[in-house]
């Protein structure tokens, strides 16, 4: 009988000045009350029934502590109150604009026709009509989604060999050489420039070199490479210096020359970095708006050649909807074509940011023995 009860006071002596592992959920729970019951006085709003909350759980759980097991214990969990705190306070934004976009996407996305047709013949009788007599939203966004697709393309083709081969050259050939530093500095001041910029150049380069007036998916193109470019080489060049030594002292010993070298052995063992940096870098431009107004215009019809014409791309679509709707008087139909817009390309953010884990995930480095 002894032995049976022996297990019990252990147990009670190792979890004695110790909070009951109920203790959050209680804290919470009165927190919650004791917050409504001040937001009722002074005017209820979820906001700032939240705060309260928050601040009312973090005293009570943190006293409370330290009444039972010490200060060293409330103060960790002090630590942990602040550290969920910001993390939930960063997260809201985040929340927010995704449950906004598709509150307000989804009505226009799942229209008949959405995705599959464009603005070609859409005036504002039509949306006039839509709203007096209820009739579905016609136009969709088929022409913004094949040239933010052929613009982003062509951005990446140019951007990804020049990038590449830069950081190619700063890891491998550069040993601190006043042209690898001129670069390297080039590459930090080509980063925080603004997208507008990166659009001004590309237009007026190409307002020199072609003639004025030149707009075409093309040059936004290279006005999305600008700034594709230093995403690119910062990435790629901190995946080569990761590559060990070693392996490529153990090519150079084979006598292996150095550009086979790093054409075999250091780039397919940071391909998996690589790769992931240049699907963010895709990620990052596919939504600028700024640039590809000055550089390929605007257009209401599908148009298949990068090279010719104006072209219109998923952000400059949202812009001009809700700049200029389609029917002034009645501008709920632009408005609904702008959400529906928006929340297409920020899904296909998602599954760029998706695809760049797998590639990770697929590209990297087998472990075992």
């Amino acid at each position: 009988m002894t032995s049976t009860l022996t297990p019990v006071r252990k147990r009670s002596a190792l979890t004695k000045g110790q909070l009951p592992k109920f203790a959050p959920y209680l804290v919470l729970a009165l927190a919650l009350i004791l917050a409504a019951a001040i937001m009722a006085l002074i005017g209820f709003n979820a906001l700032g029934w939240g705060i309260i909350s928050a601040i009312l759980f973090a005293a009570g759980l943190v006293g409370w502590s330290a009444a039972v097991e010490g200060s060293r214990r409330a103060n960790d969990k002090l630590a942990t109150c602040l550290v969920v705190g910001s993390f939930l306070i960063a997260l809201l934004p985040l929340i927010s604009v995704i449950w906004t976009v598709l509150v307000n996407g989804l009505p226009g996305l799942l229209d008949p026709g959405f995705l599959t047709t464009s603005m070609n013949g859409v005036t504002g009788s039509f949306d006039n009509k839509s709203v007096e007599e209820g009739a579905p939203v016609l136009g969709g966004i088929y022409h913004a989604l094949i040239g933010t697709i052929q613009i982003t393309l062509l951005a990446t083709v140019i951007s990804v060999p020049v990038g590449l081969l830069t950081a190619v050259y700063l890891v491998e050939y550069g040993e601190d050489r006043a042209l690898a530093r001129a670069i390297t500095f080039f590459v930090d001041v080509m980063t925080g420039i603004p997208s507008i910029v990166a659009g001004l150049f590309a237009a007026a380069f190409f307002f020199a070199v072609v003639g004025p007036g030149t707009k075409t998916g093309a040059v936004a193109a290279v006005a999305l490479s600008v700034l594709m470019i230093p995403v690119v080489v910062r990435s790629s060049e901190e995946m080569l210096k990761i590559v060990p030594n070693e392996l490529r002292e153990a090519a150079y010993a084979l006598g292996v020359r150095k550009w086979r070298t790093i054409l075999k052995v250091v780039i397919p063992t940071a391909i998996s970095g690589i790769a992931s940096g240049v699907t963010l870098a895709i990620a990052r431009v596919i939504g600028e708006t700024a640039p590809i107004l000055v550089t390929a215009g605007f257009a209401t019809t599908i148009n298949n050649n990068v090279f010719g014409g104006w072209m219109a791309s998923l952000p400059t679509f949202i812009y001009t909807q809700i700049l200029n709707p389609t029917s002034p008087s009645n501008p709920d139909p632009s408005s609904q074509r702008a959400w529906g817009a928006a929340l297409v390309l920020i899904i296909l953010v998602m599954l760029l940011n998706f695809g760049a884990r797998l590639i990770a995930r697929m590209f990297a480095p087998k472990s075992g023995r």
